[in-house]
């Protein structure tokens, strides 16, 4: 059994390299033949902000990825705790985490993202040192510190690298790529960490091991971003120090339900993201519970080299991304402070008569479009901000379609192999969908509320998660994937005929709440 997960890694390592090796040395050597004549930031300062993220990146992603493949099994195997409790871990934190994200945006907005990833190394350390003890308080404990460790993971981080981008005046390019090789880093990270805590497992026999060497990565990530990353922050609109600036999250909120296109980025956000943290629950169990497709099954199943698998699968979705946007030929010389969410209010916003609000009528889209269309021709960077806007909305929604597909099938077909490729299929999505949410997201969303609006995203997911993991997946896993399913698919419906139609409009996530 261990050498057809060995083989399946060889295999996907080895189309990894040949996908890698002709996007960067074939497309983007063609690619940036017909856009390197202008660039609005030099590539020395590209490359050195994206050597000082990845970096950081790279090493906080590491700690993450060591405690994936086991994290259920210290609890499930070494703690011997029932799986009703198991999923009660779980439940408490995902919901820390959506109650935490709010108050982490704005603390990030406030207090600088810096600061706040600093603080995030820390509570995460505590939690790898807390999973350690068989004490069900502790472990409750720890779940409180790495839900609230996982909404500063997921927000932070991100925000602090378009804010950089946004002050550098990166192209839609630059920033693109960034984001793409983060998510290269990150699934390449995961492969070595999943190989890593399957040997970490078997020379130490517990799986809480994997989360020691967490810990000691953490430690190195908090003087990582101490000594390279800069401070930014999102723009100061109060003097007050309050622990959650409510005016801020009110404006934030404001601004979603007066742009149509962010609700879908919300929804969007909430449908994948949550089915992917189901994943993380239920893959386990689900390939436990499969057919075995030659023979019998006689030894456990090598949850690392497996874990290994998904996340090269990952590395493919990421490198597929990259391939694209190297093809699209995306205009290099339209940055965000051009076109993007923080421009100026006369360049990019029309004048209110001509705003598109949710409550009009389809004339209104006519007037937007024709406003915009003025534009575009008045100023060409309307025109790519447009064109990379479609694109990436147009990519969220097949990555939503053929996630739905693969989890279908891992419903429908019982065998072990079938069920590992659709798994593998469906992380490769995962893969292209990260760095096309955080292009949305930076294209969208204004830097003053970057982080907070990130956090508010966050509620519905896990709320989503917290209901899905009380209603006993152990009796109704494959309804719960099933379901998945089905709301991927109504997110790529709802992406398509909103997100990519609207993306003539004007860009609304500038303004602030009245």
């Amino acid at each position: 059994m261990t050498a057809f997960y060995e083989s399946q890694l060889v295999i996907l390592v080895a189309a990894s390299v040949v996908f890698f090796v002709v996007e960067k040395y074939f497309l983007r050597k063609t690619s940036s033949q017909g856009s390197s004549a202008e660039r609005n930031a030099p590539p020395s300062v590209v490359s050195g902000l994206s050597r000082r993220y990845l970096f950081v990146y790279t090493i906080i992603m590491g700690a993450d990825w060591l405690q994936g493949p086991y994290i259920y099994s210290v609890y499930r195997e070494q703690h011997g705790l029932p799986e009703r409790s198991v999923a009660l871990l779980f439940v408490l934190g995902f919901l820390t985490a959506g109650v935490a994200a709010p108050f982490v945006g704005v603390w990030a907005d406030q207090y600088g993202r810096k600061r706040i990833g600093m603080l995030f190394c820390l509570t995460y350390s505590a939690t790898c040192t807390l999973i350690q003890f068989h004490v069900l308080p502790l472990l409750f404990a720890g779940r409180l510190l790495g839900g609230f460790s996982t909404a500063i993971l997921l927000s932070v981080p991100e925000s602090w690298l378009v804010a950089s981008a946004n002050s550098l005046s990166f192209s839609s390019r630059d920033l693109s790529t960034i984001l793409g090789r983060a998510a290269l880093a990150s699934s390449i990270t995961a492969t070595v960490a999943g190989v890593v805590s399957n040997k970490l497992v078997e020379r130490t026999a517990l799986f809480s091991s994997t989360f020691i060497a967490s810990g000691a990565l953490l430690l190195l990530g908090l003087v990582s971003i101490g000594m390279i990353w800069s401070e930014n922050r999102g723009a100061v609109t109060s003097e007050r120090t309050e622990v959650l600036d409510w005016r801020r999250v009110s404006e934030a909120w404001g601004i979603v339900r007066a742009d149509k296109r962010l609700l879908v980025l919300g929804l969007t956000q909430t449908i994948f993201e949550g089915s992917l943290y189901l994943f993380v629950f239920l893959w386990v169990p689900f390939l436990q519970g499969s057919k075995p497709s030659t023979g019998t099954r006689t030894h456990a199943l090598p949850l690392g080299y497996i874990f290994s698998c998904f996340m090269i699968s990952m590395t493919l979705g990421s490198i597929i991304y990259t391939s694209i946007i190297s093809l699209s030929r995306l205009d290099s010389s339209a940055s965000f402070n051009d076109a993007g969410p923080s421009a100026s209010l006369s360049d990019s916003v029309a004048p209110e008569s001509e705003v598109h609000h949710p409550t009009a009528d389809s004339h209104n889209d006519h007037r937007s479009s024709a406003t915009s269309a003025r534009r575009s021709r008045s100023n060409p960077s309307h025109s790519a901000h447009d064109r990379a806007i479609t694109l990436h909305a147009k990519l969220s929604s097949a990555v939503c379609a053929a996630s739905a597909l693969a989890l279908l099938v891992s419903v429908v077909d019982v065998r072990e192999h079938e069920r590992f490729w659709a798994f593998c299929t469906f992380e490769a999505c995962a893969g292209i969908y990260y760095p096309v949410q955080g292009m949305l997201r930076g294209r969208l969303i204004s830097d003053e509320h970057r982080a907070t609006m990130s956090s508010l995203f966050r509620v519905p997911l896990n709320i989503f998660v917290t209901v899905s993991l009380l209603t006993g997946v152990s009796s109704a896993r494959r309804f719960v994937l099933s379901a998945c399913a089905g709301l991927l698919l109504c997110s790529a419906v709802v992406t398509a005929t909103v997100l990519v139609r609207s993306t003539r409009g004007v860009p609304l996530a500038s303004l602030r709440a009245s």
